[in-house]
């Protein structure tokens, strides 16, 4: 090897490169002996990138060939490996076989490369008796390194399979089986675990569901076939299979799913649509297969799919081929389902039926479809009572309040409802516990003060308040520290006293927004009919239009009284049209959609429609509703008045239709208010929908007495002086054609002028040390008077006459 020298190589015929390599590695190793072809093929294929792909065989003969033809020119001997095939050019180095695993193993640093490499190898799955055979190897070898001293484990390999053999002997052949056993049925419940759909057993039944009582009725007709399947069979007829859950969030579909499966002990194979989803072609429609098949080894059964219109949009609309492949699929599995002797329910849940293929929702697959919609009073006193039974509430605890209190709840936000009022609960009970803590501790310094320390104040000189001055002042989560940390567990004495009262409620109801009322719809139980003066006629109009079919269904329904009659509030702005329709909604306890006329409308084609029929399909889901149109006249104009009669004709149309169309409203009650009547168009007055107009007129002198009555709290709020009289403010001629906007804007001015006399007075300045004497704040005439001077009638005379004759036709 020291004999090879480093020199310019002329008229070698062959891979200059390689040969250039070769020579710049037998220099580095100048001090070696003697240096193996192999070593060099080994360390340049290491090396260089283009050589890792090269077959290694062929690529040691290529690199000794070239070795031994260095060594013929420097007169050094050849390698051993080419002397037999010195003149052999027929195999070429570039040439390499996939076909043959004699690559040399290079570890790529790529990570891109290594995890796309990772996907597509195949991996050899182990049969059961490989299984079984590593398995028991691993538990030997456990064994014996627990119970072998380090010495015997550097021992050669005979000695060491001479000691295993010798302790597996000490332990019997069917301890080692059973761990076997149990290992490789772990093993498989993992696998299970990760590729398939395991049956649940659901222990909610039909007592954990408030209310619903028509749809559990309906519900157990369909399922007659899952407990007794010869009914069916007797009488030839395939039985239903499919049950489409709808409804605005929260209402209970999913509870009720789980309860199906409970009441009737039946398997319940549950998952969550995008479950179903995979990013691997193909695999979401296996994941399909894969669901229905494990439902017929389970039959009878109850397959529950949560959010279905997530992979079931419609096949027209959709964004991806993969959504349709999903769709038919499932199509197919339905129908397979159908032709199939097995029985299982396939039970979907979603709160956006319309975006679901219609091919899901033909009979054969999604035979039913049950609305959960937002209850009523009676439902939600029955939900409430399902929720408090296990909860400690006080003996005069009243549900019938906190029914009709709840108006738009769903099931959900009642269970909030709950939870927020038994926190309110603990505050209540913590504070007391905390007061009582402190006095206590206080206590104890006293007695420390009049034991230990003699020569201070005697004790009836002592105040806890000046002992506890510090604890005071300290913020207020350290002394809930102190308390959580000094005081023991509390007894059954103290937990004796801890109950959920309605007052609890009551401060939890601000805290909770019901999600109908995030959805659009309006719950104003702050206006009731003590808020609104005068209009009694009116009021009972709207009673029997609106509370009379609600409280009395059967006596409606006997009488044939079957479409109820749309209401329609005319008359002059500021009267009072808009406070009446609020207070009939909290008065009937119903649930209210408050619809402003001009927010339906929208500049695209088609919205306009589609925001009027939503509108409608949330009212019937949550009926029985009152939907209220304020500004009406701007939502229906006349479509022959209309410039752009095009868009403006069709959202007509599409609120003729839903008012009266080939769908019944079903307790749908509608409320329009407007001050143009003359300019709605005539086909939404006609009978059978907005069929009976009440007129709001201005009010008269007795009626502005009772307005101003109400307005000032019978002269509390605010406080009137002994000079003014209500009475004399109502007769005096400047009020006459006042609406009701403008009494209370009278009053309103009258409460500033007195304020801003007040706080004009330098005496009467407020700080933190000469606070504002209350007693100072009275209305009197003088103020009435500054106000009549500010406050015009908003209703001129020309207008007045033509509401007149309004009235009069």
């Amino acid at each position: 090897m020291s004999n090879i020298k480093k020199q310019p190589m002329k008229g070698y015929p062959g891979d200059r490169v390689l040969l250039r390599r070769i020579e710049e590695y037998l220099s580095d190793n100048r001090g070696r002996m003697y240096v193996d072809p192999t070593n060099i093929a080994d360390s340049l294929q290491q090396k260089y990138r283009e050589y890792q792909r090269r077959k290694r065989n062929v690529f040691r003969k290529s690199v000794s060939k070239i070795y031994d033809w260095i060594c013929q020119q420097n007169g050094a001997p050849m390698s051993k490996t080419n002397k037999y095939n010195a003149g052999d050019d027929s195999i070429s180095s570039d040439s390499f076989s996939d076909d043959i695993q004699d690559y040399i193993d290079v570890k790529d640093q790529n990570l891109a490369n290594n995890t796309l490499s990772n996907l597509y190898m195949k991996v050899d799955t182990p049969n059961k008796s490989q299984e079984r055979q590593i398995a028991r190897e691993n538990i030997e070898s456990c064994e014996e390194t627990k119970s072998l001293p380090t010495e015997v484990l550097v021992m050669t390999p005979k000695k060491r399979k001479r000691v295993s053999s010798s302790r597996s002997k000490s332990h019997p052949t069917s301890e080692v089986d059973e761990k076997i056993n149990k290992s490789l049925l772990e093993g498989s419940k993992k696998t299970k675990k990760k590729t398939g759909f395991e049956p649940q057993k659901s222990t909610t039944t039909f007592k954990d569901i408030g209310a619903n009582e028509n749809n559990l009725h309906e519900i157990c007709k369909l399922l007659v076939h899952m407990k007794h399947p010869e009914v069916y069979q007797q009488l030839g007829v395939s039985p239903p299979r499919g049950v489409l859950l709808h409804g605005p969030p929260g209402c209970g579909k999913t509870l009720l799913g789980n309860a199906i499966a409970g009441e009737l002990d039946l398997p319940l194979l549950k998952l969550a649509a995008p479950e179903i989803v995979s990013g691997v072609s193909g695999e979401s429609e296996n994941n399909i297969r894969d669901l229905f098949d494990q439902a017929q080894a389970c039959a009878p059964c109850i397959v529950f799919i949560d959010e279905i219109d997530a992979i079931t949009p419609k096949r027209e609309t959709a964004q991806k081929e993969m959504e349709r492949r999903i769709v038919a699929q499932l199509l197919s599995c339905m129908d397979d389902l159908c032709n199939s002797a097995s029985y299982v329910m396939v039970i979907g849940a979603t709160n956006r039926a319309d975006s679901i293929d219609p091919a899901l929702r033909r009979a054969g697959r999604f035979d039913r479809e049950i609305s959960l919609g937002i209850p009523d009073e009676p439902a939600r006193k029955r939900i409430l009572e399902v929720m408090c039974r296990k909860l400690n509430l006080s003996e005069d605890f009243k549900f019938d309040q906190l029914a009709s209190l709840t108006p738009g709840f769903v099931g959900a936000d009642l269970m909030s409802l709950c939870r927020e009022a038994a926190m309110c609960a603990v505050n209540r009970v913590f504070s007391d516990l905390q007061s009582s803590y402190t006095v206590e501790k206080c206590s104890v310094k006293v007695d420390d003060t009049e034991t230990n320390d003699c020569s201070k104040e005697p004790l009836d000189k002592v105040k806890v308040q000046d002992i506890c001055v510090d604890s005071s002042e300290l913020p207020s989560y350290l002394t809930i520290l102190s308390w959580l940390r000094d005081q023991p567990p509390l007894t059954h004495d103290q937990l004796k006293s801890l109950c959920i009262t309605v007052d609890d409620f009551l401060k939890a109801l601000p805290l909770v927004q019901p999600s109908a009322k995030r959805e659009g719809f309006a719950t104003v139980p702050d206006v009731t009919w003590n808020d609104i003066g005068a209009l009694e006629d009116v009021r009972e109009e709207l009673q029997m239009a609106i509370l009379a079919p609600v409280r009395n269904p059967a006596a409606v329904k006997a009488l044939g009284l079957t479409n109820p009659p749309g209401i329609l509030l005319a008359g002059p702005p500021g009267c009072g049209k808009t406070l009446l329709a609020k207070a009939i909604a909290n008065e009937s306890g119903i649930n209210f959609i408050s619809v402003k006329g001009p927010e339906l409308l929208n500049m695209y084609v088609g919205e306009s429609e589609r925001a009027v029929r939503q509108c409608f399909q949330r009212a019937r889901n949550s009926s029985p509703c009152v939907i209220f149109f304020d500004e009406i006249d701007a939502l229906c104009p006349r479509r022959s008045n209309v410039a752009e009669s095009g868009s403006t004709a069709r959202v007509v149309n599409q609120l003729l239709t839903e008012m009266d169309g080939l769908e019944s409203r079903r307790q749908v009650f509608i409320m329009g208010a407007t001050n143009r009547p003359d300019i709605i168009d005539p086909a939404v007055l006609r009978p059978g929908r907005l069929d009976k107009i009440v007129y709001v007129g201005i009010p008269t002198e007795m009626d502005r007495i009772k307005i101003l009555n109400t307005i000032t709290k019978n002269g509390t709020k605010p406080v009137l002086a002994s000079d003014v009289s209500i009475e004399n403010i109502a007769k005096d001629e400047r009020c006459d054609g006042f609406s009701g906007a403008d009494l209370a804007a009278i009053v309103r001015e009258a409460a500033m002028s007195t304020l801003k006399t007040i706080l004009m007075n330098p005496s009467n300045t407020t700080d933190e040390h000469n606070p504002m004497n209350e007693d100072n704040l009275i209305v009197t005439l003088k103020d009435f008077e500054t106000a009549f001077s500010k406050v015009r009638r908003s209703i001129s005379k020309k207008d007045q006459e033509f509401y007149n004759r309004m009235k009069k036709t």
